[in-house]
């Protein structure tokens, strides 16, 4: 079973925010809208319906290029 996380911040409209990392890591990243939604890993965890899950924070976004 890959790992979880909770996403915290970035566009209202990026409706998952209980998301699988696999591997777990520093850095995720998450394709939406046309480009990729950049979060980073917090010391905090947060309690869901899926159990205690580490917090991924937003910090940018970047875009494909077409």
């Amino acid at each position: 079973m890959a790992d979880k996380a909770v996403l915290e911040g970035g566009p209202d409209d990026l409706h998952e925010r209980i998301v699988p990392i696999d591997p777990p890591g520093d850095e995720l990243k998450i394709l939406h809208r046309g480009g990729y939604e950049h979060f980073k890993a917090t010391q905090r965890h947060e309690d869901s319906p899926q159990g205690r899950l580490p917090v991924y924070e937003w910090w940018e976004r970047t875009e494909i290029a077409e």
